[in-house]
């Protein structure tokens, strides 16, 4: 029953504490982010300086999380996950004070924007280190039978929290101001901190601890290049959002070729969110462990179609309908990717995988935006989204054919292979 139960994973106590944690600390962490950023552009009406945040953070997150990952994999999960969310809750206590009306008319723009700066930063080392904990511990609260079920509410969780954040953030604005605002970001990651304390110690499966940084991360980058499964989903979805993303020129669709205005924007945005939350709760009907590897490929060529059908279109309600497609398809290439990477990954390695798949994902995630922009500057927006869904389209046809063992991947045998698991 439990193989097929959607709800399997929530009925175990722990994995809710877990499921409510993550929703506290992403919701602020989310509605952080928005309020940070609003901040320094009404300080400084500089997009520069809007690049310079997310370099602040993207640079440690991404040179940290080989290192992370070899940390997390010698230490203890849940205690780690506690000292983290404690020192995070440390920054956003940091940025609060920077917005309260004693720092601002006493401190100088520059001593402001360069305290910002820096507890971005540290935020960003943080960041390093939360995706490698969350994945391990996952692992450790529910039975490996129930990993697609788990990744798929985990993943939901994630979604909604970073949706609802983002929106949130810019009504608090205006509602009650900024520093108001990040004091309830505040709140809510003490909140996650004391949250944790609920969930019991889990024991560290690692039999290499005191193995040197060196050897630990060849090793798990070895894993990593020579598991054709993994590197091949962690290849797709790198692709995918590198060339196939279009939120960082969502704007110049609204204002130039849909001329659609801000609310358009705001709808533009919310459809991609909305096809993706919506195909997670899906999947937790729907298994995914049958002929896993072309779900995935397929999830990932209609995530392409419909991008270069958005560059195409020139109807409103039609390019809601291909957002929310998009959104719909990449949710689903990122349950299985996760339940892939669980199923897939040893125990005493998760760590170091989910590091690996933090540098992807992350990087390209930036990289992504740059690119999008960079195209859109030198071909135009509508030929720079059709110019990425093409290349989308054939990365998939590439590993398609290249690929086999991520092509025929079914995780049913993996599957059964824990069935004996209570």
């Amino acid at each position: 029953m439990a193989k097929t139960d959607p709800y399997a994973a929530l009925r175990i106590k722990e994995f809710n504490i877990f499921l409510l944690l993550r929703l506290f600390l992403v919701f602020g962490w989310s509605m952080q982010f928005i309020v940070i950023e609003w901040q320094v552009y009404s300080i400084t009406k500089d997009p520069l300086n809007l690049l310079l945040i997310g370099a602040c953070e993207f640079i440690p997150a991404f040179f940290m999380a080989p290192f992370a990952g070899h940390i997390v994999d010698q230490k203890e999960k849940r205690t780690l996950l506690a000292i983290c969310i404690a020192a995070f809750s440390l920054i956003s206590l940091g940025l609060y004070l920077l917005t309260t009306d004693d720092v601002v008319g006493n401190w100088s723009t520059n001593a402001i924007l360069y305290s910002i700066y820096v507890l971005v930063f540290f935020g960003g080392f943080l960041r390093s280190f939360f995706g490698p904990i969350i994945f391990s511990l996952v692992a450790l609260i529910v039975p490996k039978r129930i990993y697609p079920n788990a990744a798929t509410w985990s993943t939901s969780t994630w979604k909604i929290a970073a949706v609802l954040g983002a929106l949130f953030g810019g009504f608090f604005i205006s509602w009650i101001g900024v520093d108001k605002t990040l004091m309830i970001v505040f709140v809510l990651v003490v909140i996650s901190f004391f949250l944790t304390f609920l969930i019991k110690k889990k024991p560290i499966l690692n039999k290499k601890i005191g193995e040197s940084v060196k050897e630990s991360l060849k090793v798990g980058i070895r894993f990593v290049f020579q598991n054709k499964a993994i590197l091949g989903a962690l290849t797709l979805d790198m692709i995918a959002v590198l060339f196939g993303g279009t939120v960082a020129i969502l704007v110049i669709f609204a204002q130039d070729v849909l001329e659609v205005g801000s609310e358009g924007l705001g709808i533009l945005n919310a459809s991609i969110s909305l096809g993706s939350i919506v195909t997670m709760f899906a999947t937790t009907y729907i298994p995914i462990s049958k002929k896993t590897g072309k779900k995935l490929l397929i999830s990932i060529f209609i995530f392409g179609v419909s991008m270069i059908g958005f560059g195409l279109s020139s109807i409103f309600l039609v390019s809601v309908l291909m957002l929310f497609i998009s959104g719909a398809a990449d949710g689903i290439s990122m349950i299985i990717r996760q339940t892939i990477l669980q199923l897939k990954t040893p125990d005493d390695m998760r760590g170091r995988v989910s590091s690996v798949n933090s540098m992807f994902v992350g990087s390209s995630n930036e990289l992504g935006a740059v690119e999008s922009s960079l195209a859109a500057k030198l071909m135009g927006p509508v030929a720079a989204v059709v110019f990425g869904g093409t290349m989308t389209l054939l990365t998939v046809f590439v590993i398609g054919v290249k690929n086999p063992v991520l092509r025929d991947l079914d995780l049913r045998a993996d599957m059964n292979a824990h069935e004996s698991e209570a």
